[in-house]
């Protein structure tokens, strides 16, 4: 793809939940390449292949359609902090234009309070600068946009934002807030912005 990646902030250490904005396949790549972060994703990936690319990085699975199990799915995440690799979560659910932010949703940010106390929450901005339009997934069929961004010229410049911690004494609901904000903030989105999708919890 021609990704070149440069990382701002101080740098990602193991045992550290990593809340990030989505645009697009891409930032798999991207984070898993730059900060060694494994990731959680939705157990139904589909084809085998993408699963078992998926193993090879650890990856947490869970069920996002059952509600009732919000809780096991947290304490899934909480163990997988236990391990050197730092973990992402994309609250956003789904990749959305880059113009601005989906609404967060926070199901996931309860694994704050299974975790150690020594686990770190930290926002992380993806800046895709001004190939933002041209790698957003947004309103396409992945098939469509993997070729288009695959057959694009040239190189990718990425910044991807390391934030500073959150403070875990808050509730997983204030966690989404405070990460938002700042990602929206390192961004420049406004966060009244409206969203095609839905709303958060």
């Amino acid at each position: 793809m021609g990704a070149r990646v440069r990382v701002d902030g101080q740098p990602v250490q193991s045992h550290t939940l990593l809340v990030s904005n989505h645009l697009s396949w891409i930032d798999i790549v991207v984070l898993g390449g730059s900060v060694g972060a494994a990731f959680v994703a939705k157990d139904e990936l589909g084809h085998s292949f993408l699963h078992w690319l998926a193993d090879q990085n650890a990856t947490v699975y869970v069920r996002r359609s059952h509600v009732r199990g919000a809780k096991d799915q947290a304490a899934a995440v909480a163990k997988a902090l236990e391990r050197d690799q730092p973990v992402t979560v994309f609250p956003e659910t789904t990749t959305g234009p880059g113009t601005h932010l989906l609404p967060f949703r926070s199901t996931l940010l309860e694994a704050a309070n299974y975790a150690a106390k020594d686990v770190a929450i930290r926002p992380l901005a993806i800046d895709y600068g001004a190939a933002t339009d041209e790698v957003a997934w947004f309103e396409e069929s992945g098939r469509d946009n993997v070729l288009r961004v695959l057959g694009r010229r040239g190189t990718l410049s990425v910044t991807v934002h390391a934030l500073g911690p959150l403070d875990r004494s808050g509730d997983r609901k204030r966690l989404a807030q405070e990460a938002r904000r700042a990602i929206a903030a390192k961004l420049g989105f406004k966060l009244d912005a409206p969203s095609p999708i839905g709303s958060g919890e």
